[in-house]
């Protein structure tokens, strides 16, 4: 399941040439990212409080396209094409103005499981995995 979020671009998000800076890209799939898990039913912070885990991103691809200016209203999506027992990989798009836009920006981010205390890998909750499949 393809999840999409619409992000505007505002003038923080762009740079002296009037473009989104391209690490701002990553900003925003990491907010698709966090909507998606929202509309799963998991709140990072209350899982942390209570699992004593949380998620951090260990690997990412990407590519971009063509430049998003101010004011441009971007289609960002979040699709897990792998979900294991401690790790997910997401392919990620940011499109301009709908999932049918012009493809601005294409990353695949890899994000695992650690325990929030000492930052070591670890297994997610099985009750969190269970969710992300089913999600999937």
């Amino acid at each position: 399941m393809m999840f999409h979020f619409d992000i505007r671009v505002y003038w923080e998000d762009t740079d002296a040439g009037g473009i989104v800076f391209y690490a701002n890209y990553l900003k925003f799939f990491e907010r698709a990212r966090t909507e998606w898990l929202r509309a799963l039913g998991v709140q990072q912070h209350e899982l942390r409080e209570r699992s004593g885990g949380m998620f951090v991103v260990s690997a990412t691809e990407m590519k971009y396209h063509r430049p998003a200016r101010l004011d441009d209203v971007l289609c960002v999506t979040a699709d897990p094409v792998q979900i294991g027992k401690a790790s997910c990989v997401i392919a990620q798009t940011a499109r301009l103005g709908g999932l049918d836009g012009p493809l601005l920006a294409e990353g695949s981010i890899r994000i695992g499981w650690v325990d929030a205390a000492s930052m070591q890998p670890a297994r997610m909750p099985a009750e969190l995995h269970a969710i992300m499949v089913a999600g999937h």
